[in-house]
């Protein structure tokens, strides 16, 4: 059996990662001000911001079309827009990240998966989150459609998270809400 040779790998460096949005300015302008990033490129339905002293930063693309992605999964009618990614910010007071990205625009998201990470939504409805520095998750726990499905019904029979509540879940102790520990 012969095999061609393949041709050398080209260099290639990951220059953004790209977000769909009604208007690519508006949502460069969250980030930028979420993440205190350069605007490096821009122009009709695209911005590109980078992190100072470069890197791989975030690019926006204006799309006519453009449908929220559903958070989490389970939870999506046919034809929903589903999560395909989600970025994952590090913070070091995980109390003061999340008040800053409300402040800017961002709302918690409702179900939240674990203790030591917050999910936010952009201002168009993009996941991400914000682990604690040197907490970066590894492998995400193994967790099932069904039980993710079971804890969203959970979550909308009760009243929903406030942001002090995704700052501070043990609000939800005090108050008697919470699982019970050990709870999947």
């Amino acid at each position: 059996m012969t095999t061609t040779p393949r041709p050398p790998r080209p260099s290639l460096t990951l220059s953004c990662t790209v977000l769909d949005a009604p208007d690519a300015a508006e949502l460069a302008d969250f980030y930028r001000r979420l993440l205190g990033w350069g605007t490096v490129q821009e122009e009709p339905g695209w911005v590109r911001l980078a992190p100072p002293g470069g890197g791989s930063g975030l690019g926006f693309q204006t799309e006519e079309a453009y449908v929220p992605p559903v958070w989490p999964a389970p939870s999506a009618s046919p034809g929903d827009q589903l999560m395909m990614l989600h970025l994952d910010f590090e913070v070091t007071d995980m109390e003061a990240g999340v008040a800053h990205a409300v402040a800017e625009g961002a709302t918690p998201a409702e179900f939240q998966p674990q203790d030591d990470v917050r999910v936010l939504l952009d201002p168009v409805g993009h996941p991400f989150c914000l682990v604690m520095s040197g907490k970066v998750p590894g492998h995400p726990p193994a967790v099932s459609p069904g039980w993710v499905a079971e804890q969203t019904r959970d979550l909308r029979a009760r009243d929903r998270v406030t942001a002090a509540e995704a700052m501070e879940p043990d609000r939800r102790e005090a108050a008697g809400t919470a699982e019970p520990e050990g709870a999947p």
